[in-house]
């Protein structure tokens, strides 16, 4: 099984933290990184600089799709970003212990 890293961005801690709880608890992340940001975008034709909460949602391809959805689902952004990253490379134990988790 292969590991993968779903990234997205939310605006506030309340938000993220409720998602992320429900996503682990359902065993579709293993876990879930959340940091304080700032975020230099571009939208509705202003620039805008705004504090926001970057997760990084760790999980297997097998589970991947219904993690979108799922942040798709609840995600408070009228255009969130729901990225992927592939992981080429990881720990033999990281990842036992990650598929174990999502299992």
């Amino acid at each position: 099984m292969k590991p993968t890293i779903i990234v997205s961005t939310f605006p506030d801690k309340k938000s993220i933290t409720k998602i992320a709880n429900d996503v682990v608890k359902s065993k579709l992340a293993a876990c879930v990184n959340i940091t304080k940001i700032s975020s230099i975008y571009a939208w509705q034709g202003k620039i805008e600089n705004t504090p926001e909460y970057l997760a990084l949602f760790k999980t297997t391809t097998k589970n991947k799709k219904t993690l979108i959805e799922k942040i798709k689902s609840v995600h408070p952004y009228d255009v969130p970003e729901i990225a992927e990253i592939d992981v080429d490379s990881i720990n033999k134990p990281y990842l036992d212990w990650l598929i174990d988790s999502t299992n």
